[in-house]
């Protein structure tokens, strides 16, 4: 059983103040303090700092905080789990990163789930810090991402290598060029990932190692989801730097062009991470085969 002054102290967090955690909770706000007070007392330590009228976490309250998720996320995985073996359910959470979710990846987790009936699988998409947070929170089983954490705790099996790309329509003079410079991307209007994307991240420590800036570009727009930026430059309204992989399906039926960047070579892993105690090393085996069977039919 989770302690209910968990719970608590959770919605506190998420409502801002105490009144609101009491409504949402269905409790008094005299009870909602006293959860705090219990806490604080039980675990010797000070949970919120008040600022501004802001109930703003303490690096102690912040700890807590990190452990009470996981706590309920465990025990709440554990209902889950007793539910599905009773109805001969296996549930998988999977954490995929937005460029993963572009391509095979998705259709790959698909397949298996039609080819093991009783498996049902969650896909939750999101930045690369997100599903690490998920991950170490016991909020997803395993997550699809580019490059891999050092970080003990957490295993990874290699699925892919990938690779940033000059993206232009098929319309644009530069496609059809066989490589792009530095200098020609410079002039033209440039969509990129937001700052917190790996993809992003990936191609601006590349420019430093070039003693380049990001500011050098003409960066007119930042989107985070890869479909809008795909339609967007297929639209011609600006071109873009993006995985190779994330433009699979446009590059089969032949939808856009990529190009290598002269003396930039952008190559990463894409990794299948998941925490160690992780059971079922057969299934992340079989998604490994099946992904390296789907990705011929993309690149035939």
């Amino acid at each position: 059983m989770v302690d209910p002054k968990l719970y608590t102290l959770l919605e506190i967090l998420e409502s801002g103040n105490y009144t609101r955690a009491a409504e949402k909770l269905s409790l008094t706000q005299p009870a909602v303090t006293q959860h705090i007070k219990h806490l604080e007392k039980e675990l010797d330590i000070k949970i919120f700092n008040r600022v501004k009228n802001k109930f703003v976490p303490t690096a102690q309250g912040n700890l807590l905080i990190e452990y009470a998720r996981k706590n309920i996320a465990l025990y709440e995985g554990l209902q889950q789990s007793l539910k599905d073996m009773k109805r001969q359910i296996r549930r998988l959470r999977v954490g995929i990163t937005h460029t993963a979710e572009s391509n095979a990846v998705a259709e790959v987790f698909g397949k298996y789930s039609l080819e093991n009936p009783g498996t049902s699988i969650i896909i939750i998409s999101g930045a690369i810090n997100y599903l690490y947070d998920l991950l170490r929170n016991y909020e997803i089983d395993l997550a699809v991402v580019e490059g891999k954490l050092s970080e003990p705790g957490i295993n990874s099996v290699l699925l892919d290598t990938d690779s940033l790309v000059f993206v232009v329509s098929n319309n644009h003079p530069l496609a059809k060029k066989r490589m792009v410079s530095i200098e020609e991307i410079k002039k033209e209007p440039l969509i990129l990932r937001s700052s917190s994307s790996g993809t992003r991240n990936l191609f601006v420590a590349h420019l430093e190692s070039k003693n380049m800036s990001l500011n050098e570009f003409n960066l007119i727009m930042e989107v985070d989801n890869v479909a809008t930026i795909k339609d967007l430059v297929w639209r011609d309204v600006g071109v873009s730097i993006l995985s190779r992989s994330a433009c699979l399906d446009e590059l089969k039926k032949s939808k856009m062009t990529v190009l290598p960047i002269e003396n930039l070579g952008m190559i990463r892993e894409i990794n299948i991470v998941y925490k160690k105690g992780f059971h079922h090393l057969a299934l992340v085996n079989r998604i490994v085969e099946s992904y390296n069977e789907v990705i011929k039919s993309y690149v035939s």
